[in-house]
């Protein structure tokens, strides 16, 4: 007599190589699936490093040209102020001018140097980014 199918009986051999086909086959695209990703990640990553270093290249460049453009707004100020206080003291006044804009600048970093020495310090909310 053949076994009724909606009766509750011993797993068949047949059903049981089945479920380990679907086991591996499970298993073997997980691992698919983690190569793809890392494959992925390694490309994103990649093209974020040659966008970075292109992206610092420029931001040099754009740094050198404006250090071209302040020597020559120097040389232009000491050319316009040398009529009226001599070359020399056209190029004291410039020179004392950016040392004083360099000092400012100076201070003004070391403050908020500072600033970020307090936040790491303790525990107290340090003064607002606008108040000096």
């Amino acid at each position: 007599m053949p076994a009724d199918p909606t009766t509750v009986g011993p797993p068949e051999e047949g059903l049981s190589e089945s479920l380990t086909e679907e086991l591996a086959a499970l298993i073997d695209d997980g691992r698919t699936y983690v190569s793809a990703e890392l494959n992925f990640q390694k490309t994103r990553a990649s093209l974020a490093g040659k966008n970075a270093g292109i992206a610092l290249g420029l931001a040099i460049v754009a740094v050198v040209v404006l250090h071209v453009a302040v020597l020559a707004l120097a040389v232009g100020l000491v050319m316009a102020l040398a009529p009226l206080v001599t070359i020399w003291g056209a190029i004291a006044i410039v020179v004392g001018g950016l040392l004083a804009v360099t000092g400012l600048l100076g201070w003004k970093a070391a403050k908020h140097g500072q600033r970020i020495g307090a936040i790491f310090a303790n525990d107290d909310p340090p003064a607002a980014a606008g108040e000096e």
